[in-house]
């Protein structure tokens, strides 16, 4: 039911993608969103749909406004879908025309830390070292402050169940866990960046259950 509430997620997000580009406000494109959700079979939104662009994008858990999209901006689209009462959670950002090089640092450096982090992840493995696998790039690059939240959490029939992904946790994880694993840096006055994704811990590893793209430019 989670890999099925994944999958419509992804299937939304595609659906709504070219709108971007349109000059719609955030709060079109989550609508557009949920509707999108429903079509594809869910019975809800696992969340409040988050749409975030600009200097809105500073804030990890921005509302969507009537702010207009437009070219340059920075944005964070925060999308899950609920099946027979289970939920995901996937998290894309995207750009609105060519990236400045500082928007493109900030993309790499974030996405680079949600590599590390899911490659950290595996049956055995205390969470909070799935925290401190994110947080390294970031602190690298000196946006270790802009990192506002913990790494993860798990996902089930609610959004943020055990175990929870962060550096004061003493979870560990299991086999059959899904958790998310979702670094993010905020700048504010400018935007932000965050990746997440769905991950199935199994015997062997982690699954992504999330398969959106992360091509992030937008013409």
């Amino acid at each position: 039911r989670i890999r099925a509430a994944a999958e419509i997620a992804d299937r939304a997000l595609v659906d709504v993608t070219t709108l971007l580009t349109e000059r719609p406000t955030e709060r079109e494109v989550a609508h557009h969103l949920d509707q999108a959700m429903w079509a594809h079979g869910a019975s809800g939104p696992a969340y409040e749909t988050i749409v975030a662009s600009g200097p809105n994008g500073a804030l990890p858990h921005a509302r969507p406004s009537d702010r207009i999209i437009d070219q340059g901006d920075l944005v964070i689209i925060d999308v899950g879908a609920v099946v027979e009462g289970y939920r995901s959670d996937m998290t894309r950002t995207f750009v609105i025309g060519e990236p400045t090089d500082h928007q493109q640092r900030q993309l790499d450096v974030v996405l680079a830390a949600q590599q590390a982090g899911m490659a950290a992840a595996a049956p055995g493995v205390p969470t909070r070292q799935i925290d401190e696998a994110c947080r390294l790039p970031i602190t690298e690059a000196g946006w270790g402050e802009q990192f506002l939240h913990g790494a993860g959490h798990g996902v089930g029939l609610d959004i943020h169940e055990l175990p929870r992904v962060n550096s004061r946790s003493d979870d560990v994880l299991e086999a059959g866990m899904v958790v998310t694993v979702e670094p993010g840096v905020y700048l504010r006055g400018e935007g932000g960046v965050r990746w997440e994704d769905l991950l199935l811990i199994t015997s062997g590893g982690a699954q992504p259950l999330s398969a959106s793209p992360k091509g992030a430019v937008l013409a």
